[in-house]
């Protein structure tokens, strides 16, 4: 390998939210354990936008949703806008070889992405994920690489769990009633949970076999939070954080946490500065080197997120600081869009007590000091009216600065994509392609 330009192992799971154990959940993990005790844990990561096909889009971009074009879903027609934007190319250009295994979410053809080789496999499971990671690292071309390895786990549908004890006791997510079905839900996730962490372990050894841990960056992350409701496919931090571990050279060692707030746009450009490329004209994120390097405490003093397309159109925006939440809902349904929640026991529970029909407000404040369950909107309270108008602003002004297609009304999938009726009530149901 060329002298100090690092290999870079992009490994990415489904709807794991920050729920791991490096997190202080009780999910053993001992493998993502073992990344975070030797690399470098950012504890306020958010995906930029709680979607399977926009969150990856903007990481590997460095762009907003809006930006670059994947406002939906790639396997239901929604596109990048220029798939050259893709971080592979910028690599390649640079001189890696670049190879993808499992997931990638960007492209119905994962050959129009720009890889210099795509593994053929039956599933994106981890148990033909795994093997054949390791047999591209083992017979990669040539240093330095750029490797992403998508797993599908922890996504829905979940294993059966793996002790009638985790039936028993696994507590769900705060924000949903602690049922005999709940936890028997998130005892099936803890299961999905293990599997992936067999797959990242697999991965390590790997590059320890090889001996090319200490030439490599490891970033491990997810697209956003569980598929629970309230969680994927919000504006909530429990949609919009994700597990965020890198270890390698350049800083990302020793154990350490972070608490600054990150975007995953943020990536692409750290990347950049980290293998001495110079970042494209169109990315939008910020190196978070000056947060490694410990120079500063902060590089964004607010992220913003998302949310046009999953399997329905429910538009809504929002920007976080460190201390506040504020979400604006777009159009006139005031509902949920229950196509938007995957299917599972606990949607099921929620539904029977008339989860469906309740009112969403147009606009959410959140003191996530006092409130970081974001269950008390503040933003018709009195004593909040200042950071209430401060945020919308901002939240506009960047609207207006990138362009928001929101801005001039709702906004039309393109040309064959298709998208489920807002009104219906499972992503299974039949979707329209729009003309």
């Amino acid at each position: 390998m060329a002298e100090n330009i690092p290999n870079i192992v992009y490994v990415h799971s489904h709807d794991t939210g920050r729920y791991v154990q490096p997190y202080g959940h009780p999910v053993p993990t001992p493998n993502i354990q073992r990344l975070a005790d030797q690399g470098l844990l950012f504890r306020h990561a958010f995906c930029a936008a709680p979607t399977c096909s926009g969150s990856r889009a903007c990481l590997l971009t460095g762009q907003w949703a809006h930006s670059n074009g994947m406002i939906g879903l790639a396997h239901r027609g929604f596109e990048l806008y220029d798939y050259g934007h893709h971080i592979v190319h910028t690599l390649r250009s640079a001189g890696y070889w670049t190879g993808l295994v499992g997931e990638q979410h960007l492209s119905r053809d994962p050959n129009t992405l720009g890889y210099d080789h795509v593994v053929d496999i039956h599933n994106h499971h981890v148990d033909e994920v795994a093997p054949a990671a390791l047999q591209l690292i083992a017979e990669r071309p040539s240093d330095p690489f750029f490797l992403s390895i998508g797993f599908f786990e922890t996504h829905r549908e979940y294993f059966e769990p793996t002790s009638v004890r985790d039936s028993l006791y696994s507590l769900p997510p705060a924000n949903l009633p602690d049922t005999a079905e709940t936890r028997r839900d998130m005892a099936s996730y803890k299961a999905s949970a293990r599997s992936l962490d067999h797959g990242v372990g697999a991965v390590l050894n790997a590059l320890d076999e090889h001996d090319l841990a200490d030439d490599t960056i490891v970033i491990l992350t997810t697209d956003h939070g569980l598929a629970f409701p309230g969680a994927k496919a919000t504006l909530t931090d429990r949609g919009l954080g994700v597990m965020l571990i890198v270890r390698g050279p350049g800083g990302f060692h020793g154990g350490k946490v972070s608490e600054a707030l990150v975007s995953q746009i943020d990536l692409f450009p750290t990347l950049c500065e980290a293998a001495g490329i110079d970042r494209p004209d169109w990315l939008q994120g910020k190196s978070l080197l000056p947060l490694v390097r410990r120079e500063a405490d902060e590089v964004n003093d607010a992220i913003f997120a998302e949310l046009t397309f999953h399997a329905a159109y429910e538009p809504q925006r929002a920007i976080r600081t460190q201390r506040h939440k504020y979400i604006r809902r777009f159009g006139e349904r005031r509902t949920p869009v229950l196509p938007n929640v995957d299917d599972g026991p606990t949607k099921e529970l929620l539904l029977r007590h008339g989860w469906g029909e309740r009112e969403l407000p147009r606009e959410e404040l959140h003191d996530l000091v006092f409130d970081p369950a974001e269950a008390a909107n503040v933003a018709e309270d009195p004593a909040y009216a200042e950071v209430r108008a401060e945020l919308a602003e901002r939240l506009a002004a960047w609207m207006r600065e990138t362009d928001d297609p929101l801005l001039h009304g709702d906004v039309e999938p393109p040309p064959g994509a298709e998208v489920t009726d807002p009104d219906a009530i499972s992503p299974a149901d039949t979707p329209i392609a729009h003309r």
